[in-house]
């Protein structure tokens, strides 16, 4: 758990995918590869109906990118790859045949929002508030953008981006449809995960399928699309401005 990890089990049809990470469940770049590879595989199994995505513990749902990696990347080449890790995990949910339902205990960060925005129908507690924070610190949401923007509308996306040192609530966040049911505490969320799961796992494989489609239409792109957005953090993250945001950032 030093370095993070990546886990899944699989019962009666039901695949729960886990993550963590000793920093707040953020996302180092070798989590993120093991995240995207993790639910590629699962997808790929046929004995799988439905996917459950969570994280450890009962605080931070996923703080985003770690500060650590961002602040050691040397060259373009690295940025591209490390925010390309963003991408591999949202279109690997895009592309996975099967429905995927969102657990979302505590506060999500940038990426952690996008994680939340790319899963089918997303579970959360009161606690669950969300920030893009992508801009105060020099870059952008943009890897997530598209998946957020897509849950929740272009001016929901901007206002968070914008507004980047703001939360917003759990109830803020399910008005806007990125969060489907949000509940008082972590015992009732997750009675309704394993309620809704256990029923989709019963349910027509086929017609989950084509309503996954349905749902996605319009993101055929999002290959191109996503890795050509990781270029621009990846730029970006080199440049004076950021580097300085970051280490300011890492030492309060």
């Amino acid at each position: 758990m030093e370095n993070g990890s990546v886990v899944s089990n699989i019962s009666k049809g039901i695949a729960t995918i886990t993550f963590g990470h000793p920093q707040s469940n953020s996302l180092p770049g070798v989590i993120l590869n093991k995240l995207a590879d993790e639910i590629k595989t699962v997808g790929a199994n046929a004995e799988v109906r439905v996917i459950i995505l969570r994280s450890l513990g009962e605080k931070t749902f996923c703080a985003g990118a770690s500060f650590d990696e961002l602040v050691a990347i040397k060259d373009y080449e690295s940025g591209l790859e490390f925010f390309s890790g963003f991408a591999k995990v949202i279109n690997a949910c895009r592309t996975a045949k099967q429905l995927i339902i969102g657990r979302i205990q505590g506060k999500a960060v940038g990426g952690g929002v996008g994680i939340a925005a790319a899963v089918d129908y997303c579970f959360a507690t009161t606690q669950a508030d969300i920030k893009l924070s992508e801009l105060a610190v020099g870059i952008g949401p943009f890897v997530v953008g598209p998946a957020v923007a897509r849950k929740i509308g272009v001016s929901g996306m901007s206002e968070l981006a914008i507004n980047a040192t703001a939360w917003r609530s759990a109830e803020w966040a399910k008005n806007k449809g990125l969060y489907a049911e949000v509940f008082e505490d972590i015992a009732a969320m997750d009675e309704a995960v394993d309620n809704l799961a256990i029923r989709l796992a019963q349910s027509n494989p086929e017609a989950m399928y084509e309503l996954k489609r349905i749902f996605w239409q319009g993101t055929e792109d999002w290959d191109q699309l996503l890795t050509e957005r990781a270029g621009i953090s990846g730029r970006l993250v080199l440049g004076e401005f950021t580097r300085n945001a970051i280490l300011a950032f890492k030492s309060k």
